[in-house]
């Protein structure tokens, strides 16, 4: 993997960790100042659009929980050019060990003098995904 694309997946690694440590410094650390969140779809595939302000997020996964949130990714497709990366993340997101949902998050990362941030991210949600065994959490 190339030493960009690899920067780009080691920021995307990062928010996902930091979700699952529960550590809000380190989530907005992956985030541009400018960056927004966007969730892309309804119940019915349409093209509805919800914003979540990026700092909601932020504290949200600071906010102590019992469960963990842990969201899982496969098949991850980075492109770069210059300052402007895009990636392309299959995931399935459980709570603790319960699965909540599914999807694709699409996101646009620009580099500046700190490395890769996160500009946008819009993701979709639903319930049936083909989500490899070896990234399923066993019960």
């Amino acid at each position: 993997m190339p030493a960009a694309e690899a920067a780009v997946r080691a920021t995307l690694d990062a928010l996902f960790d930091g979700m699952r440590a529960g550590d809000s410094t380190a989530v907005r650390d992956v985030f541009h100042d400018d960056a927004r969140l966007h969730t892309a779809g309804g119940p019915s595939d349409t093209a509805g659009v919800s914003e979540t302000p990026v700092d909601a997020f932020v504290a949200a996964v600071g906010q102590p929980r019992e469960r963990v949130w842990d969201e899982r990714t496969w098949d991850v497709a980075v492109r770069v050019d210059g300052p402007l990366a895009s990636a392309w993340v299959p995931y399935v997101f459980y709570r603790g060990d319960e699965r909540s949902h599914c999807g694709v998050n699409a996101v646009q990362l620009v580099r500046g003098p700190d490395g890769w941030r996160i500009l946008q991210l819009t993701d979709t949600r639903r319930q049936a995904c083909d989500v490899p065994p070896e990234v399923q959490k066993s019960r």
